[in-house]
């Protein structure tokens, strides 16, 4: 089947262009015409966007938002938080893990995210065992995601200890752990369960250094060969001293100095560097994985944004814990929260008269490509993932151009999504997923059972 979509204008590679048509079949984009006149056959928009990849997700969380915004009886952290994490993990099985994950993946879609990277670490039953099939719960994540029609990047999880050098994991973290052989068996089980998912891509991810120690890591990178590798890294500044005290070097210095880091590699917060570090991250090519609202919601730190950027550093965006689901919103606060520290404006953009939400959107992009090892855009033979933006939104009326993304993710936000396609599927109209209703109603079905 061959559908044609015609849109008034479209962000491609080369720039915005006016009556843009794209043909699609079978869910890859066969050609593209610009300056091509709407004809009847065409489905008619007016502002045309490619999807973006994110790039870090824990999608059980999702279920967890709101619960750990209560005050402790001691100053409350990222650590505090991860003890909440932990308890509402302690019922949670394959089904109520899909019905949270593919509320989260309904959401992505929603915003503009057509693509997640999945950094999946809940792996055992309750006790701590392994289930019959090693990757049951990576197949519940697959099943998610087919439900939603989100692209699947997996990257399921090694966790084999507590904090650096190996130190033993505790009680809360049982259903996490694995050694490189059983980990292997897992992941090949969970690349069974990725088969019948169009454009999948398994990757792995150490969790973090605290979490692997320096032989798991080179067994875990010959293991990926060509794939993603994704790690936690220097998000908190306590595990910033742990390596200090463990090492003599800083996580981002040490991880540089002791692995092959490159563009397979997203080094995910990378919060807390020095200025070396910074330089050192942007010339390897790998991809810094910022999480803006779930760094601010974990009081994790700014990321050095303006340092990256002045050293031709590459990033993308991932929603992290899933608090809050917005691509646009994840933008926004990235550079929100380098204004109110550098008490500036249009930090990020590229040069005078740069538009701000152009050079945000085209660095998320990029990063989300590369990461998550899915190629994507406006390109022929492309798989046919795209947006459109409601054109009578009250932020984007009269705009054309790069002006479009500004009040997209200035002004407009998830309310200026109208459309999205995944693989020429269209999943979202008016903003709505098409099996919104269905999806939401497993989640209310199975959520109380969890916080009780």
């Amino acid at each position: 089947m061959v559908q044609r979509l015609h849109f008034a204008s479209a962000l491609c590679p080369d720039g915005w262009h006016n009556d843009v048509r794209i043909t699609v079949g079978e869910g890859r984009i066969t050609a593209i015409d610009t300056g091509a006149p709407p004809s009847p056959d065409d489905e008619h928009h007016a502002i045309g966007l490619p999807g973006l990849g994110n790039l870090h997700s824990h999608a059980f969380q999702r279920g967890m938002a709101g619960l750990a915004e209560r005050r402790g009886t001691s100053d409350d952290s990222f650590w505090t938080w991860r003890e909440v994490m932990y308890r509402f993990l302690e019922r949670m099985g394959p089904d109520e893990l899909r019905a949270i994950a593919a509320l989260a993946y309904v959401e992505m879609l929603e915003t503009g995210f057509t693509r997640v990277g999945e950094f999946h670490y809940l792996h055992h039953d309750p006790a701590g065992t392994a289930y019959a099939d090693p990757a049951e719960m990576s197949a519940a994540i697959a099943a998610a995601a087919d439900e939603s029609g989100i692209a699947m990047t997996l990257l399921p999880v090694f966790y084999a200890h507590g904090g650096f050098g190996g130190q033993a994991p505790n009680e809360g973290q049982r259903r996490f752990l694995n050694d490189l052989d059983s980990f292997a068996r897992l992941r090949d089980h969970a690349a069974r369960a990725l088969g019948a998912l169009p454009d999948a891509v398994l990757g792995l991810a150490p969790h973090s250094l605290r979490a692997a120690t320096p032989e798991d890591l080179r067994g875990l990178e010959a293991m990926a060969g060509q794939n993603p590798i994704h790690i936690h890294i220097a998000e908190q500044v306590r595990e910033v001293d742990d390596c200090l005290a463990w090492s003599g070097a800083r996580p981002v210095e040490w991880l540089l100095a002791n692995a092959p880091v490159d563009a397979r590699w997203c080094l995910v917060h990378a919060t807390h560097m020095m200025e070396q570090e910074t330089r050192a991250l942007a010339a390897t090519g790998a991809v810094a994985g910022l999480c803006p609202i779930t760094e601010a919601n974990l009081g994790d730190g700014l990321f050095p944004a303006e340092d990256f950027a002045r050293a031709n550093g590459r990033w993308g965006v991932g929603s992290d814990s899933n608090v809050m689901i917005d691509a646009s919103e994840e933008l926004r606060l990235y550079e929100y929260g380098q204004r109110l520290t550098r008490r500036g404006r249009n930090l990020l953009a590229q040069g005078p008269g740069g538009s701000t939400g152009a050079a945000l959107f085209g660095a998320a992009f990029d990063g989300g490509a590369v990461s998550l090892g899915g190629a994507t855009g406006l390109r022929v033979g492309q798989a046919a993932d795209l947006i459109s933006l409601e054109s009578n939104h009250p932020c984007l009326i009269g705009r054309n151009g790069d002006a479009l993304l500004d009040g997209w993710i200035f002004a407009a936000g998830r309310a200026g999504v109208d459309c999205v396609w995944r693989r020429g599927a269209k999943v979202v109209s008016g903003g709505r997923h098409h099996a919104r209703d269905t999806i939401v109603n497993r989640y209310r079905a199975v959520l109380p059972g969890l916080i009780a």
